[in-house]
C-alpha cells in the first residue's frame, strides 16, 4: 500500500473521519483481499529475467488461423510498422497545443475522413477504445438523441456476444430494457419478428451487425426502412474490410456506424490494444462522444488543424458531457490510416475478394468431408459449419497447428464451428489442413 501522507497527516485525516486506524478506513473490504503476505518469487537479475521469459516464450506455438469473430489474422504491410514506430508518432500525447501538434492533428483529421468515406457517414470522431466500447457509447448516444430514459433497446441476435455484453454492462444501472431479435434460418435478423416487435413496444434504439457475427450479410435497406418507420435510432456495427465490397450503412439511413479497426493493420496480439471507429450524421455532432479534429486557417491564412469538439467530462461541465471516454486510440488509429493509404481503394477490395474466394474454396472442401451449413443466407469470408464431434476434432487440429474456427457451444450451437478465412491464408495451407483433417476423419 502506498500512502503519500506523513504519519501526522494520516492521523489528522483519520481523526477528522472519526477513525482510529487505516484498518478502520478499509474495514468494508473483505479481509481475504487485504492479505498482507504476498508470495512473491525471489528477485532476479536482468539476465535471469531475460532467460526466464525466453523459456516461457518457447511454449508459444505458431498456429495457422481460420478464425475471426472480431479478430482476424490479416497481412500487415511492413512499411506500416516502421511508420508508426517513428518517434514523432510514439512520443506525443493528446494534442492540446495545436500549434505544436499539427502532424498528429492532421493524421487524426485524415483518419476521420477515411472513416467517413468507408461508412458513407458525415462525421467521424478521433476513435474509441475498441469496437465493443464504441457500440456501447453509440447506444448511450442514441439514448441522448431520443432524450429517453425508458424506451427499450433492441439488439439483433447476430451481434458479437462480447459486444452485447459490453452494452449490457454500460447500462447496468439504466432503466432501459435490452431485448434481442432472433435470426432467421438464413442467418440474418428476422424482419417479420422485428416489425412485430416495433409495432407493440416503444423502442428507442435498434442495433444490427453488418455482416453479422455469423458472417451473413444483413439486408440493411429493409431493416432501415422498418426501423425508421417507427422513429427508432438505427445503429450499425460494420466490418471495415467488408465495406470495400458492400454498400456502406450510410446509404441505408444508419444514424450511427461503429466498428473495430483491428483488421486495418493491427495484429491479433492477445486481444489488444485495438481501436474502435465511430461515425454519425452531422446533425448529431453535439451528441458525439470523444473528440473531433477540424481543419481551419491560422491568422496568416495557412491551413491549420485543431481540436474542435471535446465532449468528455474533463473538458466541459460534467452534466453536459456525452461520455467519460478519456482519450482516443491515437497510435492505433494512425495504423488504420496508414494501412488504408498504403492499400488504397483497389487494394482494400483485393483483400476482401481474396478472403472471399479462399473462404468459398475452404467451405466447399469442408462440405465434401461431411460438414453441413447452419444457415442458408449469403456470407462473405466467415461462416458457421456443423459436424458431429466438432469440438473433439477442433482439439485434435489445434494440437497439429491449425485453429479451425471457434466453437459456438456457448451460444447453444452444439458441434458448430465459426470459421473465417483471410487473404493471408494460402491455398497450400488450406490443402494441408484438408489432408490433416482427412486423416483425422478416417
Amino acid at each position: 500500500m502506498f500512502i503519500p501522507h506523513s504519519p501526522e497527516e494520516t492521523e489528522s485525516l483519520l481523526r477528522e473521519l472519526g477513525l482510529v486506524s487505516l484498518e478502520d478506513l478499509f474495514s468494508h473490504i473483505d479481509k481475504e483481499l487485504l492479505n498482507s503476505s504476498f508470495n512473491l518469487p525471489t528477485p532476479k537479475s536482468e539476465e535471469e529475467i531475460r532467460t526466464f521469459f525466453k523459456e516461457i516464450a518457447q511454449h508459444n506455438r505458431d498456429l495457422i488461423y481460420f478464425t475471426g469473430a472480431g479478430s482476424y489474422d490479416r497481412i500487415i504491410p511492413s512499411a506500416l510498422e516502421y511508420l508508426i514506430s517513428r518517434g514523432e508518432f510514439l512520443t506525443p500525447y493528446t494534442p492540446y497545443q495545436a500549434e505544436a501538434s499539427q502532424g498528429t492533428l492532421q493524421a487524426i483529421f485524415e483518419y476521420q475522413t477515411l472513416i467517413c468515406e468507408l461508412t458513407a457517414m458525415e462525421v467521424a470522431n478521433a476513435s474509441m477504445y475498441d469496437g465493443a466500447s464504441a457500440l456501447a457509447e453509440a447506444v448511450l448516444m442514441g439514448r441522448n438523441i431520443r432524450k429517453s430514459a425508458e424506451g427499450k433497446i433492441l439488439l439483433s441476435e447476430g451481434i458479437n456476444p462480447l459486444y452485447k455484453q459490453t452494452v449490457k454492462t454500460y447500462l447496468t444501472n439504466s432503466a432501459h430494457q435490452i431485448e434481442e431479435i432472433k435470426v432467421s434460418p438464413e442467418g440474418i435478423t428476422d424482419l417479420s419478428l422485428l416489425e412485430d416487435y416495433l409495432k407493440k413496444e416503444r423502442v428507442d434504439i435498434f442495433v444490427v451487425q453488418y455482416p453479422n457475427f455469423f458472417g451473413f450479410i444483413e439486408p440493411l435497406k429493409d431493416i432501415g426502412d422498418i426501423v425508421h418507420k417507427y422513429g427508432t435510432i438505427f445503429i450499425v456495427v460494420a466490418d471495415p474490410i467488408a465495406l470495400s465490397l458492400l454498400k456502406p450503412p450510410g446509404y441505408f439511413g444508419a444514424d450511427i456506424v461503429v466498428g473495430e479497426g483491428q483488421q486495418l493493420g493491427l495484429p491479433m496480439n492477445f486481444g489488444g490494444p485495438y481501436v474502435g471507429f465511430f461515425a454519425t450524421r452531422e446533425k448529431y455532432i453535439r451528441k458525439l462522444p470523444g473528440r473531433l479534429v477540424g481543419m481551419a486557417q491560422d491568422i496568416e491564412g495557412k491551413r491549420a488543424f485543431t481540436l474542435i469538439l471535446q465532449t468528455r467530462e474533463q473538458h466541459i461541465r460534467r452534466e453536459k458531457a456525452t461520455s467519460n471516454i478519456c482519450t482516443n486510440q491515437n497510435l492505433m488509429a494512425l495504423a488504420n490510416l496508414i494501412y488504408l493509404c498504403l492499400l488504397g481503394r483497389k487494394g482494400l477490395q483485393e483483400v476482401a475478394l481474396q478472403s472471399l474466394s479462399k473462404a468459398i474454396y475452404l467451405k466447399e472442401r469442408l462440405k465434401s468431408l461431411g460438414f453441413e451449413e447452419v444457415f442458408s443466407g449469403k456470407h462473405l469470408w466467415e461462416f458457421p459449419l456443423k459436424k458431429e464431434n466438432a469440438r473433439k476434432l477442433w482439439d485434435k487440429l489445434l494440437k497439429k497447428g491449425y485453429m479451425l474456427g471457434i466453437p459456438l457451444e456457448n451460444l447453444g450451437l452444439k458441434n458448430t464451428l465459426l470459421i473465417a478465412v483471410t487473404e493471408k491464408r494460402t491455398r497450400q495451407e488450406i490443402d494441408n489442413l484438408m489432408e490433416v483433417l482427412g486423416g483425422e476423419l478416417d
